[in-house]
């Protein structure tokens, strides 16, 4: 089966081994008149949008808490189509999320900016998973989350203490693999330095940050993924190594 795994609740993932196929994805074999297509009419309705380099996966499984797929390198223009089209049972995105939590146990979140693709969204600051997060060949998920929220936010995430486990929430938009990092610094303080970040030379695809301190919090714009998340997080205390 080319996706086998639990949907719609947080399952522990214990070892993760998606790696990048070198070949084409078999879904976009055929549709360059159908992408050039689609892109046209995003990029008219979004002209910043840039046609980068992001994976899709072909294939991904979980069993005994052990999570393997084999994705391929799409543009970003091919990798729209796909939404566009959706649901597709041959293709379907994943993609990570650092959950910051600041000392005082908030968490902070971002605002997406109106030129992006997701205008006024919130969500953790993220990214969909690059060729340069497959070194070897095998996906790092720490590395696309330590690359994402540094080039997004402006936060080292070594400056921050991780939860030893990965965890992961599917749902039919896609598959989010997702850990805690405890900061040192209030939620006031992080949203001040992501605010400074943004303004000054950082990503302009950030509108604001965004203090949750509880589910109540999140706003109905939020991307459909957060409010499991965020009421996962204040239901659950950090897990230790152990």
């Amino acid at each position: 089966m080319q996706f086998d795994l639990p949907r719609d609740r947080i399952f522990e993932i214990e070892e993760i081994d998606v790696r990048l196929d070198p070949g084409p994805h078999p879904f976009l074999l055929g549709t360059e008149a159908a992408v050039a297509a689609r892109w046209q009419q995003e990029k008219a309705a979004k002209p910043a949008l840039f046609d980068g380099e992001v994976v899709l996966l072909s294939e991904l499984q979980l069993e005994q808490g052990r999570l393997s797929g084999l994705c391929h390198t799409v543009l970003y223009s091919q990798f729209l189509y796909w939404r566009s089209q959706r649901p597709v049972e041959s293709a379907e995105h994943a993609y990570a999320h650092p959950i910051l939590v600041a000392a005082d146990n908030a968490l902070v979140a971002i605002r997406m900016a109106a030129h992006t693709f997701n205008a006024g969204q919130v969500y953790f600051a993220s990214g969909s998973f690059e060729p340069v997060d497959f070194p070897g060949g095998c996906v790092d998920v720490d590395l696309n989350m330590r690359r994402e929220a540094l080039e997004e936010i402006g936060v080292d995430l070594h400056d921050c203490v991780a939860e030893p486990r990965l965890f992961g929430l599917s749902r039919k938009e896609g598959t989010v693999f997702f850990r805690r990092y405890f900061s040192r610094l209030s939620a006031d303080e992080l949203a001040r330095s992501i605010r400074h970040h943004s303004e000054h030379g950082g990503d302009d695809e950030i509108e604001d940050a965004v203090i949750l301190r509880s589910l109540a919090d999140l706003s109905d714009n939020a991307a459909r993924q957060m409010p499991p998340l965020v009421d996962w997080h204040f239901s659950n205390s950090p897990l230790s190594g152990d």
